[in-house]
């Protein structure tokens, strides 16, 4: 028995790729407190990480997966 297509599950309809997020660049912190650098690191990671997220949801929705 053959496996079923993509558009078995899906109809024609398909999400877009969205590009993996960017490396993380944070560390954990060297102390009890973070410096500046490692805040500002983590930060960025997490933006980047709130941009992909975004881009997934405007990709599902696009595709009428979600509304």
């Amino acid at each position: 028995m053959p496996l079923p297509t993509r558009s078995a599950y899906s109809g024609t309809n398909a999400a877009a790729t969205v590009a993996a997020p960017a490396a993380l660049t944070s560390v954990v912190a060297a102390g009890a407190s973070p410096t500046k650098a490692e805040y500002d690191a983590l930060r960025t990671d997490v933006s980047n990480l709130r941009t992909t997220v975004d881009a997934l949801r405007t990709s599902l929705r696009n595709a009428g997966y979600v509304a």
